[in-house]
Formats: C-alpha cells, sequence, structure tokens
C-alpha cells in the first residue's frame, strides 16, 4: 500500500543549517517562527485562536533513509529508532508542540520552534492537556540524559 501526503505549507525558522537546531521544543524555548499555509487550508484556521498550542506534524525533508537502530543526540549507544525521536525513520515524519503567538491571515507566529526552516507542514492538531496528558509516565533510558535536552543541538548523523 502506498501513501502519499500532500503539504498544507511551510514552517519557518531561523534555523537554516541542521547543526543549529534544538533537538526538541525544550531547547528551543522561546524560538520564534512562522507557520505559512497555502490559500486552499486557510479556512482551516477557524477557531483555532482559541487554543495556546498546537501540535505541528511535518515531513522531515532532509532525513535520508532509515535503519531500525541508531544512536539518538541524547545518548552513546544504539537505541532502536521506535525508542527514540531520532528523525531516522521510516517515514520520516516530525511532531513538535509550539505556542502560537498570533494568527494573521494565512500566517500562524509560533514560538518553541525547533524545527529547520523551510520544512514541509503536513498537519496542525490543537494541543489539549486534558487529552494528551498522560499519566504515570516512564521515560525509558532518556532518564538517564534528559537534563541535556535544552542544550544538544542536531548535527547530520541522520542526514545524507
Amino acid at each position: 500500500m502506498e501513501i502519499t501526503f500532500t503539504p498544507i505549507g511551510l514552517i519557518h525558522s531561523p534555523f537554516r543549517k541542521l547543526e543549529e537546531m534544538p533537538i526538541q521544543p525544550a531547547g528551543a524555548f522561546g524560538i520564534l517562527g512562522t507557520i505559512d499555509l497555502y490559500p486552499d487550508y486557510v479556512p482551516g484556521l477557524q477557531d483555532l485562536d482559541g487554543f495556546s498550542h498546537i501540535y505541528v506534524i511535518y515531513h522531515l525533508h532532509k532525513s535520508d533513509g532509515w535503519k531500525p537502530r541508531v544512536i539518538p543526540f541524547l545518548d552513546k549507544q544504539e537505541r532502536g529508532v521506535f525508542a527514540t525521536r531520532a528523525p531516522h525513520r521510516p517515514n520520516p515524519i516530525g511532531l513538535s508542540v509550539l505556542k502560537i503567538e498570533s494568527i494573521n491571515g494565512s500566517q500562524i507566529s509560533v514560538s518553541n520552534v525547533d524545527i529547520l526552516d523551510g520544512t514541509p507542514l503536513l498537519d496542525i492538531k490543537p494541543y489539549v492537556p486534558q487529552f494528551d496528558g498522560a499519566q504515570d509516565v516512564r521515560i525509558g533510558w532518556i532518564a538517564e540524559n534528559i537534563q541535556q535536552v535544552k542544550n544538544v543541538r542536531t548535527d547530520r548523523r541522520f542526514s545524507g
């Protein structure tokens, strides 16, 4: 079965090189960016201004291929790719929770952006803590290095 996605817009950020980017939104606190929706999708923004945060789902367009085991940014040993947030995935799909700063026409100004400039946007969904706030959470191997997330930047290990 083949699945095809069509981008609905572009994400813009100050990050033009992979080596500059934070690895997660927690390391991008206050960093501003914009989401520019293509005209056909602008009516879908109705009522989004009542939300403070959104899930942004995007294509990791600079990720090259995948392997079932990777060395993630916060570790030095191989892990199963599904136990990581590494971009080197079978389907290179990224997910970030961003804060909405404003919505003006086809443009959403956002903060906490950890995304490469020019990244194709696949979807937007409202973040609702009562829907998405899991209880009794364990974070596996990441617990050993979680304090590093705000300072680690990406590198070229997952690009061609």
